[in-house]
């Protein structure tokens, strides 16, 4: 489809270039005016005529009527317009409202088809105005198509026609279009300044440290000094210089040093001074660390002015959801915060807090997302009765049928006497028939089992599988039914189970994990987790403005792949292994 897109402008490149204001010639027509006249009044005065000024007073209604937004009615006069009957110039803006339209109505390819009539040959002639309503049309119709690459060069091409407000505009939807691609091959040599805008983008999707994505961002402006994005920031580049003028010195680490979660927040906070600490090794400055016990808080308010006037620029913490809860339900905070755990609040939080945590949702959806990488398209669950159960089967079932699968039912685990029964009403088990000895027979539909369970538990599915005549049929898991041990003999039941993992859990060989073993033992259990957290929460501080301004970023961390989505909430995607012959094999990357 990019190939279609060329033709039109390179039919409307000397047009758009000098941007042409004459008065169209006799044989193109002429533009519907701007109307004076209400819309009832113009399509009174147009009344049964079918007159060039009849047709132009339609096209001028129809127009009135979208822009008030009223998408039903303009239809309907335009539906009293003969397209056929008019002259180039009024097909051109005629088939210019159709597609405006039909995107209106969600119909991409009905706005391509509207955008491809044959008049479109002479846009070059009409006026700057029609020229770039036209283009930001079929623009807007490539991106809805999903032809991102398209839209963004179309973008690019009546760029240099649009100022002010407008050209700012424009400018920030190329940059969020090319964000969002992935790696592209180079462009022809005529699309220069496209070529540019992907350069561009590769270089602020590295996301180092602050400084080292503005210095290779820096490098790319000294290299592309006349490229159009270096003449004008996009907003998120321009975030991105204000943030690199504000270096981060003091963070407060506030979590709780008594009570129930101590033993959670000792290893978080072993982590995150074991990640400063490297740092420091590596010869950077990292900020200075100030404690606050978060079990001894009289108030969060209390908190944050002793914060302020001990200087602190972030705070990361509380742990606790209750505390988290309160922040998120409060209009703003005086510091930013990276709460680690998720408030509970159905209000938007501030825009001050960030939180990240451990959450099992996560893995839920890494597991819809590589199961449909792999080529599976319809699924059935077993997830554990209760709270945690429900709403893991929920991220699950979201993300896998938004992607397209097919979710064919659920069962909750509960007594390990009832497995048994539970799968085999899952996969529709029937017994063998009337004497003829027969095996019994399962549904053949199911491509794989999305599972959440301990590692009891799963020790106890993958055999009843097996008895139940749905052994071959492959499960896909969250990290619940590992324990971190590389016992041979404890994981010899669930051979075949794919899962994803912290990468923590599965590179033994991290420089930093070895260190925090040497030190802390239990580090290379399950408890890892929790350190690749406290570590993660280290990398992410300074990096929190980077994510938000460059939202297809990630940051490479311990815990996963770490992003920040739309609710300011760190969402991880996760590496995979599988357990064979009792030992667990990482699996190579497949691209999502």
């Amino acid at each position: 489809m990019i190939a279609c897109l060329r033709p039109l402008s390179a039919l409307c490149l000397a047009g758009l270039l000098v941007a042409c204001s004459s008065s169209p010639t006799s044989n193109l027509g002429e533009l519907p005016r701007t109307p004076q006249a209400s819309l009832e009044q113009m399509l009174q005065q147009a009344g049964n005529s079918q007159s060039e000024e009849a047709q132009l007073l339609r096209l001028s209604a129809a127009d009135q009527a979208y822009k008030q937004g009223d998408a039903a009615r303009a239809s309907s006069i335009l539906e009293q317009v003969d397209l056929q009957t008019l002259k180039p110039a009024q097909q051109i803006y005629a088939s210019t409202l159709l597609g405006e339209l039909a995107l209106a109505r969600n119909d991409a390819k009905a706005a391509l088809a509207a955008l491809a009539h044959p008049s479109l040959e002479r846009l070059g002639e009409l006026p700057v105005e029609q020229q770039t309503r036209t283009q930001l049309a079929r623009a807007n119709a490539l991106e809805k198509d999903g032809q991102i690459l398209a839209a963004a060069r179309e973008r690019v091409f009546i760029a240099p026609l649009l100022t002010g407000d407008e050209a700012q505009r424009n400018q920030d939807h190329i940059w969020s279009l090319v964000s969002n691609l992935p790696a592209e091959p180079a462009p022809s040599a005529e699309d220069v300044d496209l070529a540019g805008w992907l350069s561009l983008a590769q270089v602020a999707k590295t996301v180092g440290t602050l400084q080292q994505q503005q210095d290779a961002i820096d490098n790319w402006l000294a290299q592309h000094p006349n490229h159009p994005a270096a003449q004008q920031l996009p907003k998120a580049l321009a975030d991105l210089q204000a943030l690199s003028s504000q270096p981060l010195e003091k963070i407060a680490l506030l979590l709780p040093q008594e009570g129930q979660l101590a033993a959670v927040s000792r290893a978080l906070r072993d982590g995150f001074l074991a990640a400063h600490y490297q740092a420091q090794q590596a010869g950077e400055k990292p900020p200075q660390i100030q404690f606050y016990d978060s079990a001894r808080l009289t108030s969060l308010d209390d908190f944050y002015r002793q914060a302020q006037a001990d200087g602190v620029q972030l705070v990361v913490g509380p742990l606790e959801k209750n505390l988290v809860t309160q922040l998120g339900n409060r209009e703003q905070l005086p510091i930013t915060t990276l709460a680690l755990n998720y408030s509970e609040s159905a209000a938007e939080s501030p825009e001050q807090l960030f939180q990240f945590g451990l959450a099992a949702e996560d893995e839920a959806r890494e597991v819809a997302r590589r199961a449909w990488a792999d080529g599976k398209r319809s699924a059935v669950a077993l997830v554990p009765k209760g709270d945690w159960g429900d709403r893991v089967l929920a991220a699950f079932q979201q993300s896998w049928q938004a992607a397209g699968g097919t979710f064919l039912g659920a069962e909750h685990i509960d007594q390990p006497v009832d497995m048994a029964r539970q799968i085999a009403n899952l996969f529709q088990l029937s017994g063998s028939g009337s004497g003829s000895g027969a095996a019994p027979t399962r549904r053949q539909d199911v491509d794989f089992i999305f599972l959440a369970a301990t590692p009891q538990q799963a020790q106890q599915i993958k055999p009843t599988l097996a008895y139940q005549y749905a052994g071959e049929v492959p499960v896909y898991a969250t990290s619940h039914l590992f324990s971190g041990s590389m016992s041979a003999a404890q994981y010899r039941d669930l051979d075949g189970i794919r899962f994803c993992e912290t990468p923590w859990l599965l590179d033994a060989n991290d420089p930093l994990r070895q260190q925090v073993n040497n030190q802390w033992p239990q580090a290379g259990g399950s408890l890892g987790r929790l350190y690749a957290m406290g570590v993660d929460a280290f990398r992410l501080a300074p990096r929190l403005g980077q994510l938000k301004a460059l939202p297809d970023s990630s940051v490479d961390g311990l815990s996963g792949s770490l992003s920040l989505n739309a609710a300011q909430r760190i969402e991880r995607q996760l590496p995979w292994a599988e357990f064979r012959g009792g030992q667990v094999q990482r699996l190579p990357d497949v691209p999502l």
